[in-house]
């Protein structure tokens, strides 16, 4: 599969659309879908790390219908996370996926996080690091165990994905990790799309979503924005940034096979939660209830 890195009058293209509001004409918009947005934890990490279950409150109280668990939930006893799914399941708040290092991929790894996100009720087990990659082979190796991971966990009805950053995106030597990926995976391996790492990379998101139909089931709704200052980069809010949110989010539900979203907020000038709050108020303006 051919990469699809953006042109420099793309880019511009891409930015304009953010600048305009991101507002495409009439005629060109779908109906927006009703589908559940979330948080990945990752963007209240401070508050996470205090305090969980209050953490997941607030968040609950924010609007917010879904959360995902990060990394060190992948530590979580049993009893721990029935604790986590009794508190979810009070708050009317789901967990539908989980992100997890490489060793939850195969053996013992699985099955572990197999048990932690059954507790909990998320159906999809994300490999959000992929330890050594210094080679093509590396990959093929990741490719290979996700492939692997997919067979064993279709009879329990899960699945397995990966969630991309920079890394993926970038090519060296010709070769760029996330085309292999999604080339040597079969299509129920979900490319769990975070869609700022993407656009930093300078590869085009909307190429990627065509590219790949029915297997962006989950967006990180993570905004970027080019230029200079404090706050450019990660550190703009949903919507504020270059991303092009209404055609992203028309193409994610009509040909990527969205399922949910999940806003992802690396760090801002506003403290964690409120942050979060922003971000989503900022996503209903673009996306209103259905």
């Amino acid at each position: 599969m051919s990469g699809n890195p953006i042109s420099r009058r793309t880019f511009l293209t891409l930015s304009g659309a953010i600048a305009a509001g991101s507002a495409l004409p009439a005629v060109a918009r779908i109906k927006a879908k009703h589908l559940p947005v979330g948080l990945e934890l990752y963007s209240v990490r401070d508050e996470l790390a205090k305090d969980l279950m209050g953490t997941v409150r607030s968040v609950a109280r924010l609007g917010y219908e879904v959360v995902e668990f990060y990394s060190p939930y992948y530590q979580w006893t049993t009893d721990y996370a029935k604790d986590v799914r009794k508190l979810m399941d009070d708050l009317n708040i789901k967990c539908l996926s989980t992100h997890n290092p490489r060793q939850a991929l195969d053996g013992d790894g699985l099955k572990k996080a197999v048990e932690l996100n059954q507790i909990i009720g998320s159906k999809t087990i994300v490999v959000a690091s992929p330890g050594k990659t210094d080679s093509q082979d590396d990959w093929k190796k990741i490719a290979d165990a996700l492939t692997k991971a997919s067979e064993e966990l279709k009879p329990m009805n899960m699945r397995v994905g990966y969630h991309n950053h920079q890394l993926e995106f970038m090519e060296k030597d010709g070769f760029r990790p996330m085309p292999f990926l999604a080339a040597n995976t079969p299509k129920d391996v979900t490319l769990q799309f975070d869609v700022g790492t993407c656009m930093e990379a300078g590869f085009d998101p909307l190429a990627w979503i065509k590219a790949n139909p029915g297997r962006i089931r989950s967006l990180h709704l993570k905004d970027w924005g080019s230029g200079n200052g404090p706050d450019r980069g990660y550190r703009v809010l949903f919507g504020e940034g270059s991303t092009p949110w209404n055609a992203l989010l028309d193409l994610a539900e009509s040909k990527g096979g969205a399922e949910y979203y999940l806003i992802e907020q690396e760090g801002s000038r506003f403290p964690s939660i409120e942050t979060a709050e922003k971000c989503l108020a900022n996503f209903r303006k673009v996306r209103p209830k259905a």
